[in-house]
């Protein structure tokens, strides 16, 4: 239950108990595992009531979000909001509504993470968070500017344009098309260099549920914003940890691509100690390289992480100011202190 919890899927461990009736579960476990299931039902349903009103009031203002990953996911890939863990709600709006899209937040009561002066300067955070006092609810807003794990620029009016409605709790929510959706969070997970078991499990059930998935366009569109190789990587993690079958239109891909299979093997060397051993510096510049294709594409995605500020690299006391050259000469130094040593 602790390795449940490190690794973000104590809802699907409970869930996947609960269908083989906890056979061979001691009674203290099988009791623990269903309050924290009925605990995570509880804190889905307060998020999405959130969700409801924040996107109600976002069309007062005609700003158009698109929800991703958090509750998403969580029907996409186990059929229930409730069962994947997650701790915030994920908007993706387009950048030149974040003004409006702040001021609607603040009027609804939450607390903006990045300071208004920051955002009035056009400095660019990691995302945009939002907390709601006295609760643990939690809004991050993203915007093309701020997905900077993307490998080549998000096509934010292309994701707009294929975007389609899902059910979350008995209410259409705009969503991702399936295979955008799919790509984003591949891209996620090798942003975190998949230290934790829920981002293959996301991915895996995605492929194992989803058999309309076309292949052919989803590794087309990979392509177009230089993310194949993480799209990759996250299907043959899950047909390696998990067993899910690979897909027959990428499989003879995967075969060929021997960095691709080189990762994940280095990714299942760390992955047991699901974020408490991170890789060091040298490591995690290397992986950034080849999960980006190598060569001068992969040098050059490494570059802009290394040189893109987000508010940790901001002077603290001067967010106001647009320094972008200063914070993004820190950042390189920031990045060895915290990861430097093995």
């Amino acid at each position: 239950m602790d390795l449940a919890d490190s690794h973000g899927i104590p809802g699907v461990v409970a869930k996947r108990l609960e269908e083989l009736g906890f056979v061979g579960v001691p009674a203290a476990a099988r009791e623990q595992l269903q309050i924290r299931m009925r605990a995570q039902h509880l804190f889905s349903l307060s998020l999405t009531a959130e969700l409801f009103r924040i996107l109600q009031n976002f069309s007062v203002d005609l700003i158009e979000a698109i929800l991703v990953k958090g509750p998403l996911i969580s029907v996409l890939a186990y059929g229930d909001p409730a069962i994947r863990s997650y701790v915030d709600l994920d908007l993706l709006l387009r950048h030149r509504d974040i003004a409006h899209a702040v001021h609607r937040m603040l009027a609804m009561g939450f607390h903006s993470d990045v300071p208004e002066l920051a955002i009035r300067a056009g400095k660019i955070p990691g995302e945009y968070l939002f907390r709601r006092p006295a609760t643990q609810r939690v809004v991050e807003l993203h915007t093309e500017h701020t997905f900077r794990y993307y490998p080549k620029p998000m096509p934010i009016e292309d994701l707009f344009a294929r975007r389609r409605s899902v059910l979350v709790d008995g209410q259409e929510m705009p969503a991702l098309s399936l295979e955008d959706e799919l790509i984003l969070n591949c891209i996620h997970g090798a942003k975190h260099f998949w230290e934790r078991l829920m981002w293959v499990s996301d991915i895996a059930a995605l492929v194992a549920r989803h058999p309309e998935i076309n292949w052919d366009v989803a590794e087309r569109r990979a392509v177009q914003v230089g993310a194949d190789r993480m799209l990759l990587v996250g299907v043959l993690l899950g047909s390696q940890l998990l067993d899910v079958p690979l897909p027959s239109a990428l499989a003879q891909k995967i075969q060929r691509d021997h960095a691709a299979q080189s990762l994940c093997r280095r990714i299942q060397t760390w992955l047991p100690f699901a974020g408490a051993a991170p890789p060091a510096l040298p490591k995690r510049a290397l992986f950034r390289l080849q999960m980006a294709g190598g060569g001068f594409t992969g040098l050059a995605y490494l570059s802009r992480l290394s040189l893109s500020p987000t508010q940790e690299d901001w002077d603290q006391g001067a967010e106001e100011r647009s320094s972008w050259l200063w914070d993004a000469a820190r950042r390189p130094f920031r990045l060895f202190r915290k990861y430097g040593s093995d």
